[in-house]
């Protein structure tokens, strides 16, 4: 069900890309990084490969979810309104958990680097997506053994990752304080994706940050934005950004003496380092 969402939303994506740019040049900002073709085309690239991936690995998804909500004796009404509140705060949290070590583990941030490589901020930005998807399932599937059914867990997620796309842009301010209270907002998610020393592995939350707010992960948009990753990619080349911290995790692993650090290399976080 994502996934078809997901493409029933492309021409959308396409439209207020199109729109962003078009808002750009009659009306510029000295201070927004905008767009760039390549960096666009390589975004543009990333998310229609991860859309294809995604197919196969949704159908696995669906296998695992299904397998566990037949054998818990937990089930949800998902005709009642409130069990969709419910549904939406233990899947946000689901997805918190997730990206927070897909920040922390760095064989998972292989996977998550993919979207953090541009040195732009704008909506293509957000459909630069991974294309080794695998690492979700753990995070998810505590959901259907609540008795969440796995229709309604996909039908979440594709409504956070609908609205995540909206994040992504520099067009827009700070919001009304009591929605940058409560909500994840583009303000917020400039600064998760700012490679700036206080604003590494920050606002790690989908749809609201009060997660990052409860497990201090917070941390408001002060100074200007740099984006991109701390040893910025020099391509464009979508094999290259969607593999490049593999390659870079393997060549660590073959330098490495000890098992204790070869283990380290792939289970600790990025830019780990084994005592000297």
């Amino acid at each position: 069900m994502m996934v078809d969402l997901i493409l029933t939303a492309v021409p959308f994506f396409i439209a207020f890309i199109a729109i962003e740019v078009v808002s750009l040049w009659f009306a510029p900002d000295d201070d927004e990084v905008g767009y760039e073709v390549r960096d666009t085309v390589t975004s543009l690239s990333m998310g229609i490969g991860s859309v294809v991936v995604g197919v196969g690995y949704k159908a696995l998804q669906l296998v695992v979810y299904a397998a566990l909500y037949a054998v818990t004796p937990l089930r949800l009404d998902t005709s009642l309104w409130w069990v969709w509140v419910v549904i939406f705060l233990v899947e946000d949290l689901a997805y918190y958990w997730y990206h927070r070590c897909h920040h922390e583990v760095r064989i998972l941030w292989a996977s998550h680097v993919v979207h953090h490589s541009s040195r732009r901020y704008n909506f293509s930005t957000a459909l630069r997506q991974t294309w080794t998807p695998f690492g979700g399932i753990p995070f998810w599937a505590p959901l259907a053994l609540l008795g969440v059914p796995p229709w309604a867990i996909f039908l979440q997620q594709s409504i956070s990752l609908l609205y995540q796309f909206f994040l992504h842009t520099e067009r827009v301010g700070k919001l009304w304080r009591p929605v940058e209270l409560v909500m994840n907002t583009p303000s917020h998610h400039r600064v998760h994706h700012g490679m700036n020393n206080g604003y590494l592995d920050r606002n790690y939350g989908g749809i609201l940050v009060i997660w990052d707010r409860l497990f201090r992960t917070f941390e408001p948009e002060g100074e200007r934005v740099v984006y991109g990753l701390t040893k910025q990619l020099r391509t464009y080349n979508p094999l290259v950004v969607a593999t490049h911290e593999y390659a870079s995790i393997w060549r660590d692993v073959k330098a490495a003496r000890a098992w204790r650090d070869r283990w380290g290399h792939v289970l600790r976080g990025p830019g780990w380092q084994p005592d000297a």
